[in-house]
Parts: C-alpha cells; structure tokens; sequence
C-alpha cells in the first residue's frame, strides 16, 4: 500500500512543485508586508505631530479641492498623533461590479484603509493583464494637522501588488487562479500522503524520523530536511492549504460554511430612522466622538458615511490589544441623530463571521501578532524547499536502484557464463 501513496506523493509532487514553491516563496515575502511598506515610505504614514488635529469634515472638504471629483468612501484615524490618517476616495462609477481574480486584489487594497469596505474596481489589471486605471480604489493619506494631502495611493500600482498578483493567480488572471488552486489541492494531498508515508514500523525507526542528523553527508541532510522537518510542519502546512483553498474555489468555500452550519455574512446593518428634511445629516467628527465614548482607546477608528437616506454610518475600530487585525468591532449609528443602532464585537460575532474573519490571519500568520508572523516566515520558506528535497530525494534513490541492479547483472553475468 506503501507503494501506492509513494506513487501518488512523487507524482503530484512533480505536477505541482513549481507552482509550490512560488507560492512559498511569495508567501514569505507577503507575510511582512505591511510592516516592510511602512518602513521604506514612512513620510507616506507619520507626520509631525502637532497641538490639535482638525476636524475630519474639514480634511474632507479639503481632500475633495485636492482631488477634483472625488468622494470620500471612509476616513480611517489612528490613535497614534503622529499617523497620517487614511481616506478611501470614491472615484469609481456607479454600476462598477468586481469579477475574477481583480475582486480579490482589491480586497487586499484594504490593508491600508482598515480592511472592512472593498475597495472600487482598478480596471483589468488581474484579470486581463492591464494596467490597473489612474483614480480607481485610492487612499489619500493626509496629514491631519494641515489636511494636506501627503500621497495618493493605489495598491495596485506597488510592488507587492506583483508578489500577491504571483502568488495568488501568477500574474495570469482567471487561468492562474485555476493552476494556482488546483496545485494547493493537490499540495493538501502531497502533505496527507507524505504523513503516510513517514509513519513508522518501529521505534528505531520512528527515533531517525525524529532527529535531523545534521552531521550526515548531503545526501541524508537532503532526506532528513524532506521528511523529518516535513512531518514537524506539514500541519501547519496544511493549514496554509486549507485556508487558501477557500479564496481558490467558491465550491470549498461554500463547503466549509455549510459543514459549519453558519453563516459567514456580516452582520446587516440597521437603518437610520427617517427624519424630515431639515434635519442635518450627523458630522464625521460627532459620529468619531459617539463612538470614542464607547471605545477611547482603539487603535484605529474607520468612519464611512451612509449612501443614501436610509443607511447607516458605520465605525469599525480596532481594539486596544487585540491580537490581530481580524478582530475589529463595528457600530452603526442613525445618521440624522447620531445613536447607536447596533454594535458587534469579534467574539459577538456568530461562528461562520468568525471564521470568515481569521481565515486571512491564519493564512498569514498575522493570528497570533509577531511571533506567528516570524513562524510564518520560516514555515514559507521551509515549504518551498520540499519540492526540490523531494526530487533530489526520488533521484538518489532513482539512481541508487539503478546502481544496485547493475552491480546485480555484474555479478550474475560470469555466473552464467561459467
């Protein structure tokens, strides 16, 4: 049976290695992101902190003279004084729907305006191969002292846009979507087999199983960091697949939430209660102090203003201490009176809404802050290396059963003529 499973592991293994070790690899370049980008465009988010910030519809106004036709889709502020604050412009047309591969670039363009509201469509960069357009799902970070608008960002335009373009689609839209989510199943299999395969018969054996001998030739190091490190970290591996799974196909997605029993639909927002024309529309400024009474000590505050009449304003905030970036909470206020409507923690949130909001950090590593952030990294780079063991691997042992059948014929051939 042994036989079998090898079988299966080497072959899928030489199906899908490539498009492994791109994965990993871009992997570990993503897991850092946020805190790399920060770090070489640090004008682009830290100012010098002044007396008083102004008020937030007076940045508005004037983010909209700055940026002729924009709108304002949230303003996004930190608790930190010398934050830049990030503002979502609403730039894109009315009727614009997000397709393919391109909807899951926008949804990473969040990172830099709180991660709750997608951002608009960036043209067909994804999808098609294009150039991604000028305007569409920028943040203006500004400064919040001066409300000068210090850069106008579009994530699909960074370097990292390529590295999570390659490794989610690899640069080939909907056709790599397909190669790239059928080479994570197929590397969930690779890691069931390999499990398989490593289990022992003995405990001598299960003892080398355990061990790295790493004063070995080269060719034992190859076969220990294969299969020793690989049983150490195939579940964590695994995870990494499963997690990944649920962005590559809808049918795995749906799965999941169905076997759960939940549903992973953000809570629906409540609407505002209907007020007669005179009344004024609640300020972002009163709406951010509404919900600082609530909450003082966020780490962020995210505030969009309703579309239409009927909505509400929404405030997602990051709490103080929260281990991730998943775990926000949300309040939805009357837009005409400024009252709580409804309010929703990470822990309020039911089990589907939860799982739905750490599947990301999970995948990223991001679940548990910087110490699994760093076991990421190296968990990245470790995957990626397992195709290439692997194949070392079958050569030598390739080779070595050729050697021995010859050796064999040598032996046996003056025999036969004797």
């Amino acid at each position: 049976m042994k036989v079998f499973f090898r079988r299966i592991h080497l072959y899928l293994g030489l199906a899908a290695g490539l498009v492994i070790t791109i994965s990993c690899l871009t992997g570990a370049l993503l897991v850092f992101e946020k805190e790399l980008t920060e770090a070489f465009n640090h004008s682009r988010y830290y100012v010098q902190p002044e007396k008083e910030r102004l008020p937030l519809d007076q940045i508005a106004e004037m983010v909209k003279q700055q940026v002729p036709g924009a709108g304002i889709s949230r303003i996004q502020v930190y608790a930190d004084p010398a934050r830049s604050l990030a503002i979502q412009l609403d730039e894109g047309k009315k009727g614009d729907k997000n397709k393919g591969a391109d909807k899951e670039a926008r949804a990473e363009g969040k990172k830099e305006a709180g991660k709750e509201k997608e951002m608009k469509p960036a043209g067909k960069d994804a999808k098609g191969g294009k150039e991604p357009k000028k305007g569409k799902g920028r943040t203006a970070f500004v400064n919040p002292y001066t409300g000068k608008v210090i850069e106008l960002y579009s994530y699909q335009q960074t370097f990292y846009y390529q590295i999570f373009s390659l490794h989610r689609w690899l640069l080939a839209g909907d056709t790599g979507k397909i190669i790239t989510g059928i080479s994570t199943l197929m590397f969930g299999f690779i890691l069931i087999t390999g499990i398989i395969l490593w289990w022992p018969k003995t405990r001598k054996i299960l003892q080398q199983r355990l061990k790295v001998k790493w004063d070995g030739g080269w060719k034992r190091l190859n076969h220990d960091m294969h299969i020793v490190l690989g049983f150490y970290v195939s579940i964590f591996l695994f995870i990494s697949v499963f997690t990944g799974l649920t962005w590559s196909f809808e049918w795995f997605n749906k799965g999941l939430f169905a076997a759960l029993g939940a549903s992973p639909k953000p809570m629906e927002a409540p609407a505002s209660v209907a007020a007669p024309a005179t009344v004024n529309n609640v300020s972002y400024e009163a709406a951010l102090a509404q919900v600082k009474q609530q909450v003082p000590d966020a780490q962020y505050y995210a505030v969009a203003m309703p579309k239409d009449k009927e909505a509400s304003i929404q405030v997602t905030l990051l709490p103080a201490g929260a281990l991730n970036e998943a775990a926000t909470t949300s309040y939805y206020l009357d837009q005409f009176s400024g009252q709580v409507l409804k309010s929703q923690t990470f822990s309020e949130r039911n089990l589907g809404q939860k799982v739905r909001g750490l599947i990301k950090p999970l995948h990223t590593g991001s679940v548990f802050g910087l110490p699994s952030k760093i076991f990421a990294l190296l968990l990245a780079l470790l995957g990626a290396t397992f195709p290439t063991t692997g194949t070392i691997l079958w050569i030598n042992r390739t080779m070595k059963k050729k050697k021995a059948a010859k050796n064999k014929r040598s032996v046996t051939t003056p025999l036969a003529a004797a």
